[in-house]
């Protein structure tokens, strides 16, 4: 009797836990419906929306939505004010100079600290964006990873920077494409002069492909199959939103609702199936349930994770150890003639 009340005991308190860890899981399956809306046509596209969503779930509905909006539209205001008043500057005479003006205008006042008039006597000065050594990748502090983060402390890493100057980018009308390196992430553009050239937030650089094949870690069938340095559309970036959905339901509460995650991750894969990052992360789901005896049926997971691992193999896909990713970025900080596309130095004619 004693160990029936004991065992009683401990699954109410179990009970208790896991219904406090999901007290808040509305947010994250309301936000999971409003970028799968997005994805189906169904809902406006917007990827800053998205992220605000994913964001705004981790932190209980705590993030401010007139404060991210206002910061959002205040460096929009200054890229606006800067684009026009170098319009006659920019070292460029291709039918897509407007464009490309608004892209060098976003990279400057991301990476540069930029004085502007506003009126008679109000000076705003814009700081710029930098890279955060510190946590790199969110393994302690997940909200490292976010945009209202960046926004807030000025300092980002390869996720939050390159998702800001997409943002940025909708904003004053262009398009931005976002690109997967491994362990990374960058922006890919095209021009009518230099054709294809990337843009590196983290250390404001445009960076030559040679650079990212210098870390030894994208295999030609990566390149082949799209899963790296190859642009992702807007449904393929709303899928990345779902990603980081899933991500950060699981930082917040661990396996305890590993369905949701699940979801999550086959959502997006639907939109974006060659998504590395995606592919990775349900592998490691599939083998912790099979691990964790979780399920009924742990042979036919064990046979899904199998085929995954093969699938991530074909793809391409080599694993690239922390350490030589931060020196692979310290190689481009440090070397940035060596890696920089001389084509695009010298943008205007100011700088």
């Amino acid at each position: 009797m004693k160990q029936f009340i004991l065992i009683s005991l401990i699954y109410c308190c179990h009970s208790l836990c896991f219904a406090q860890k999901n007290a808040d899981t509305p947010l994250y399956q309301s936000a999971f419906d409003k970028i799968s809306s997005m994805l189906e046509d169904n809902l406006e596209y917007s990827f800053k929306d998205a992220i605000f969503y994913t964001e705004n779930a981790f932190l209980e509905g705590q993030l401010d939505s007139v404060n991210f909006e206002s910061k959002i539209q205040g460096l929009v205001f200054i890229i606006n004010k800067y684009s026009l008043a170098n319009q006659n500057n920019f070292n460029y005479d291709y039918e897509d100079k407007a464009v490309q003006l608004k892209r060098a205008s976003i990279f400057k006042v991301m990476t540069d600290t930029i004085p502007i008039q506003y009126g008679n006597e109000i000076t705003i000065e814009n700081h710029p964006y930098g890279y955060d050594f510190k946590d790199a990748m969110g393994k302690e502090d997940w909200t490292k990873m976010f945009v209202s983060k960046l926004l807030d402390e000025h300092n980002g890493n390869c996720h939050s920077l390159p998702y800001l100057y997409k943002v940025l980018a909708e904003e004053i009308g262009i398009s931005a494409h976002l690109s997967i390196a491994p362990s990374h992430m960058y922006i890919k553009h095209s021009s009518k002069q230099t054709g294809m050239y990337n843009t590196e937030l983290t250390s404001a650089t445009f960076p030559i492909d040679a650079w990212l094949m210098s870390s030894g870690y994208i295999h030609l069938d990566a390149i082949r199959s799209g899963i790296y340095m190859d642009t992702l559309d807007n449904k393929e970036s709303l899928a990345l939103c779902l990603l980081d959905l899933a991500k950060g339901f699981e930082r917040k509460y661990g396996m305890v609702n590993d369905s949701f995650i699940l979801k999550c991750i086959n959502q997006s894969l639907k939109y974006y199936p060659n998504s590395i990052n995606a592919l990775l992360f349900k592998s490691e789901l599939l083998l912790r349930k099979y691990r964790g005896k979780t399920t009924l049926n742990p042979i036919f997971i064990f046979e899904e994770y199998e085929k995954l691992i093969i699938k991530i193999h074909q793809l391409g896909y080599r694993k690239m150890p922390e350490k030589m990713y931060q020196n692979w970025l310290l190689d481009l900080n440090e070397n940035k003639e060596k890696y920089r596309n001389k084509k695009l130095v010298n943008k205007f004619k100011t700088e």
